[in-house]
């Protein structure tokens, strides 16, 4: 089993910034893809950002273009999303998900393997 635990979530004003972390334990695999997703109340869970097991390939929404960045340290098997010029609508829970494999980074949920519990981040008007 693996387990992912983030940190970093709260509240910060529009236009702040916040840094994101997920750390796996428990069972490693050589190959994976990491992503984060996130979900507002009364909405579905929604894709944010993945990247590939070597950090070449990142994919991100389109909301967040611009303004968030992916990233993992392999050797802590910690995965990062900085979080910058934040608006009141990516006020969410932010989880972070494993897709075990050398595959490509995906927006498709049922493909993740496991996931995390979440951390909130409120954004103030």
């Amino acid at each position: 089993q693996v387990q992912l635990v983030e940190s970093g979530g709260g509240l910060v004003q529009a236009g702040g910034s916040l840094r994101l972390s997920c750390a796996a334990s428990g069972r490693t695999f050589r190959t994976y893809v990491m992503g984060w997703f996130r979900q507002a109340p009364g909405k579905e869970r929604e894709f944010v950002a993945a990247v590939s097991w070597n950090g070449f390939n990142i994919y991100y929404a389109d909301s967040v273009k611009g303004r968030f960045t992916i990233s993992r340290d392999n050797a802590k098997y910690t995965v990062y999303l900085q979080m910058n010029s934040l608006k009141p609508e990516d006020t969410a829970v932010y989880s972070c998900a494993l897709k075990n494999g050398p595959s490509v980074p995906s927006d498709t949920k049922p493909l993740y393997d496991y996931w995390g519990q979440g951390t909130q981040v409120t954004v103030s008007s």
